[in-house]
């Protein structure tokens, strides 16, 4: 055979590189038509971002639903090989004639030996470190707060799981979470502090900026927004002189909003604390911050 027409003649796999929805169709597709497949993902796992979506467009079907098929169909056909936790570095050559070159992240597991228990991921030693403070860097907290947050420690404490509710004690005593009573919380339960910020920072409940007295949470739900919500919330930070998310410097006011108060049917709606205040409008908002005066 002339040499031009052994150079133009397509031989080796075919690499996809991205194992998202898209890659996964690519592979399979590939593979049916008889090529090999060497599918290529920088993540642990093929899946992509849609693996995060509850819905997908226009039809609202499961992502996972849509999925779950071609995972499987990848995993199982024998022309795809998965090569995850990989980048690609260099390609070079010509059409048909590529030489790429990937360089494979380690895992630190034997991945022929692996049945996904996931016992590795809880011991893993990169995730559990236990931050220690030197003997110099002690928690300075006063006597007052020490005393409170012994009472309210010793009210939990002996309970399934006290963490949650002496954070939650904490914050409606302080109105938020002081960086030394979480320090001290972490002392006191001998847990360790990234563990208590962690849980202090995924609940919206808990704040660790200093916030009001009042908190006004204003819905802009779909039927608050409809019927002016926006408009209400300016009003307010007029008033305030503040803006969204922002505490008054008397410490009085905090401005915050929600996407739903459950309340529709009353809307626009906001809460001060726990009160709820129906079919607001940018007019009664000075009414409104009078009810609530500087009073201890």
């Amino acid at each position: 055979m002339p040499e031009n027409k052994i150079e133009n003649k397509k031989i080796g796999a075919a690499l996809v590189v991205g194992g998202g929805i898209g890659g996964m169709q690519a592979a399979l597709d590939l593979a049916e038509s008889g090529i090999k497949v060497y599918l290529v993902d920088s993540q642990p796992s093929i899946g992509g971002v849609m693996a995060q979506l509850d819905k997908t467009f226009p039809t609202n079907d499961c992502a996972m639903c849509t999925m779950a098929p071609r995972l499987v169909e990848v995993g199982r056909h024998k022309d795809i090989e998965v090569i995850s936790l990989a980048d690609v570095e260099r390609i070079e050559g010509t059409a048909g004639h590529f030489n790429v070159k990937i360089r494979k992240r380690p895992r630190f597991v034997n991945e022929e030996k692996c049945t996904g228990c996931g016992i590795c991921a809880e011991n893993c030693p990169v995730h559990r470190i236990i931050y220690v403070a030197p003997e110099k860097d002690k928690i300075e907290i006063s006597l007052k707060d020490m005393e409170i947050m012994n009472r309210i420690i010793k009210e939990y404490k002996d309970t399934e799981g006290p963490l949650v509710p002496i954070l939650q004690k904490a914050n409606d005593t302080y109105n938020y979470l002081p960086e030394p009573v979480l320090r001290y919380v972490a002392d006191k339960l001998n847990m360790p502090l990234s563990l208590v910020c962690r849980i202090a920072t995924f609940y919206n409940a808990f704040s660790l900026e200093p916030r009001g007295k009042h908190i006004i949470t204003v819905c802009l739900g779909t039927a608050c927004h409809v019927k002016g919500a926006g408009k209400v919330v300016s009003a307010l930070e007029g008033e305030l002189g503040i803006k969204n998310g922002e505490t008054t410097k008397d410490k009085l006011y905090t401005l915050e909003t929600v996407r739903c108060i459950g309340c529709c049917g009353l809307a626009p709606v906001l809460k001060v604390g726990e009160d709820i205040h129906g079919l607001m409008s940018k007019t009664k908002v000075p009414e409104l911050l009078g009810m609530y005066p500087h009073a201890q």
